[in-house]
């Protein structure tokens, strides 16, 4: 009988004992909790802790099952790492006690009573269920679990499509499904927005754009609406407690621990579909809050390393949350860093737009850094190669620097000058034709060099009005918020048409209803990265309230019923976005030059007004057209535009903020091109927009009556091109 011999790795045995357990130390790195033979392996980072102790629970039981201090030989330079033997990682919870310390003005918190959260933590327990009421006797609320990455990906693979290329859409997972109107089975979840796939794939969009999905504290808000009672919760989740855990309340798998996987099965469902994933992030601030906040994770494991502290010891509030992350710190660098690649790594995220990035770039003391850094770090990372990096460019101390914010190549930005400008001139400010149309070009004097992918324009988001709001209050209406109408923005560039709120008036109901399509026609024939609002296509309301961060409620969901009351407007907009996917001049990676496009002879853009190639750009002008000639040294060869094919479409568009109707002047088309109607908000619905080559010749070639507070969009094409 032939006799084998069983090969055993040598560190799959214990050498020392604690608390009943076999342990040894473990590798210092990674940090976090990871499954190895015979056991779990532990490792956190403490500079100043003097003592560490893995606490072990049993899961679901309030009091721990094990203590474990770690020996001072299990700890290399400030990593404290063991690996403990026969535990069942399915069944376990965990966290630490740091001991050091307790000396706010040094910084340090360190109160050894606490059990604290892994930062590292794959899964967090103990807040499964959305809203949930949370035991304040809890002596440890948000517990750290082990994750084992075994999804099966199959040939998930990113899909790589270019940032000009996008249309994004920017959804809360909740605030997706929860209204009763959704219709799917786990409302408000993950699962629930994956029922919700095949309409955005309908809808032409080819980005998502989620809200927080990391762990964060719902309940975290002390007030209540001061008319119904009712409490209000942190609903957008800009409060996270853990960057590596997907949030078990928004799964409808969260109270069994299968957060992690409804959440990769959303995402690998969007990817089959066509459509790419973004995570807002947020590593500005933490829920820990200030020095009167709790102490979760950061602030007793390492205070003075993770937080931007004063040098009283207070912390710094450039987040307007109570503290600020000290981004560029190089262990809190590393984490960003850890963070990012395991969402990019064990979750397949295309991308991530970071919340408040202004303050990813300031140093320790808070100042801005003219080279941060961390976001060079981001943006050259091997792992994060390919990944779309998006800024808020701006913070809650005034750092504004949209323009401006440190690219490296790579980073994009919300284009907060782009929103303001149009809605400008949308409700028909003065002066503002101008700047409309370097918005419009794709902001080529904010982001010369770094192609028009770095301008994400916006007209709505999250945070503010909703477009069905920009054209219904000229004030915000947030007296719900318990702040006594206070938070939220003031200056919104809003305008309601001449009644503040609903009205039955059908002329300003009418009017209304164009805006929303002009905004919609610009922003998808705007060079750069459109985003739409998750249920603008449709005139979703928050009733005027512009700061809906605290309403878990209809304010703030998507009312799906309005997809059917307002078809009108999905029907355009749908319309639209498939246009721009049909008309690559609109998606070219290079600014465009004004320079003759081959064989069309036109320029790549020129500006028009009533006269052709005469544009009014005095201060009084509301109306603005620009002419695309086609893809000339602006497309890239892989875009399928052609190249100096003759054979492109021009495309003109032609926007009217004026109160009166304007008698426009034609570009004369070269060759047999012939100028065909796509859209025209000022007719009525359905000869508002027709489907991208359907589109119907003009009878009067040269000349096109625009209405009053209009848009319309013509294409220039040779009658061979028709229908295809």
């Amino acid at each position: 009988m032939t006799e084998y011999l069983e090969l055993q790795r040598i560190d799959a045995y214990p050498t020392h004992r604690i608390a009943g357990y076999g342990v040894r130390a473990a590798k210092p790195y990674p940090f976090g909790a990871y499954v190895v033979p015979g056991g779990v392996s532990f490792a956190v980072y403490s500079d100043r802790a003097t003592g560490m102790t893995l606490v072990l629970f049993k899961r679901g039981e309030p009091q721990p099952m094990a203590e474990l201090e770690f020996p001072p030989e299990f700890r290399t330079g400030s990593v404290f790492a063991m690996t403990v033997f026969g535990l069942d990682h399915e069944d376990i919870e965990y966290g630490f006690r740091a001991d050091g310390p307790f000396d706010p003005v040094q910084g340090h918190r360190f109160d050894p009573q606490r059990i604290l959260s892994d930062p590292y933590a794959r899964l967090v327990s103990g807040r499964d269920v959305w809203g949930a009421e949370p035991d304040r006797d809890n002596v440890y609320p948000y517990r750290s679990r082990v994750c084992l990455q075994d999804f099966d990906w199959g040939d998930d693979v990113p899909l790589g499509i270019s940032s000009e290329d996008l249309v994004i859409y920017e959804a809360h997972v909740r605030g997706m499904t929860r209204h009763p109107s959704s219709g799917v089975a786990a409302p408000g979840t993950f699962a629930g927005l994956r029922e919700k796939v095949p309409y955005l794939k309908e809808l032409g969009v080819n980005c998502i754009e989620l809200l927080p999905v990391f762990e964060f504290d719902e309940t975290d808000n002390p007030r209540t609406d001061p008319v119904t009672g009712e409490r209000l919760y942190d609903y957008w989740g800009y409060n996270t407690v853990s960057f590596f855990a997907p949030k078990a309340g928004l799964a409808a798998t969260g109270r069994y621990g299968m957060q992690g996987d409804e959440l990769r099965t959303l995402i690998k469902d969007l990817h089959a579909a066509g459509i790419e994933v973004i995570l807002d992030v947020v590593f500005n601030h933490t829920a820990e809050g200030n020095e009167h906040g709790p102490t979760i994770s950061f602030k007793g494991l390492d205070n003075a390393t993770y937080y931007m502290l004063t040098p009283e010891g207070y912390y710094f509030n450039f987040s307007g949350t109570g503290n600020t992350v000290n981004c560029n710190h190089p262990v809190v660098r590393q984490f960003v860093l850890d963070c990012l690649r395991h969402w990019v790594a064990d979750y397949h995220v295309d991308g991530f737009r970071f919340d408040l990035a202004a303050i990813l770039g300031r140093a320790l003391d808070g100042t801005p850094l003219p080279n941060p850094p961390l976001l060079e770090l981001l943006a050259h990372d091997p792992v994060l190669r390919h990944t779309k990096l998006i800024a808020e460019a701006w913070d809650a101390a005034g750092l504004y620097e949209v323009g401006n914010f440190p690219a490296y190549g790579r980073w994009a930005e919300w284009n907060g000058r782009y929103r303001d400008t149009v809605r400008r001139f949308l409700k028909g400010d003065e002066g503002v034709v101008g700047e409309l149309a370097t918005r419009i070009a794709g902001s080529p004097d904010m982001y010369t060099g770094r192609g028009t992918g770095a301008s994400v324009n916006f007209l709505t988001a999250h945070d503010g009005f909703t477009l069905a709001d920009l054209v219904s209050y000229n004030d915000k209406h947030n007296e719900a918020n318990g702040e006594d109408n206070r938070d939220g923005a003031n200056d919104n560039d809003s305008w309601n048409h001449g009644v503040e709120g609903p009205t039955d008036d059908p002329e300003i109901n009418a009017l209304r209803m164009r805006q929303m399509k002009n905004a919609m026609a610009i922003l998808l024939t705007s060079q750069g990265v459109p985003m739409i609002l998750a249920g603008d296509e449709f005139g979703r309301t928050q009733q005027g309230n512009n700061n809906t961060y605290c309403q878990d409620n209809e304010l703030s969901w998507v009312d799906w019923e309005l997809a059917g009351t307002n078809a009108e407007l999905l029907r355009f907009t749908r319309a639209m976005i498939a246009f721009r996917t049909a008309h690559p001049q609109l998606r070219t990676h290079r600014h465009t030059t004004g320079m003759p496009v081959p064989g069309t002879g036109l320029p790549d853009i020129s500006w028009h007004g009533v006269t052709a190639w005469e544009p009014d750009w005095s201060p009084g002008s509301r109306l603005l057209a620009v002419m695309r000639g086609g893809c000339g040294d602006g497309a890239d060869p892989s875009d399928g535009s052609g190249g100096g094919s003759g054979d492109q479409d021009v495309l003109y568009i032609a926007m009217n903020a004026h109160w009166e109707a304007h008698d426009l002047e034609l570009p004369h088309l070269p060759g047999e091109r012939a100028w065909h109607l796509f859209a025209d908000t000022g007719a009525g619905a359905p000869r508002d927009v027709y489907e991208p080559g359907e589109e119907p010749v003009l009878e009067n070639p040269g000349r096109y009556l625009i209405g009053p507070r209009s848009v319309v969009v013509l294409v220039g094409r040779t009658p061979s091109t028709e229908g295809a």
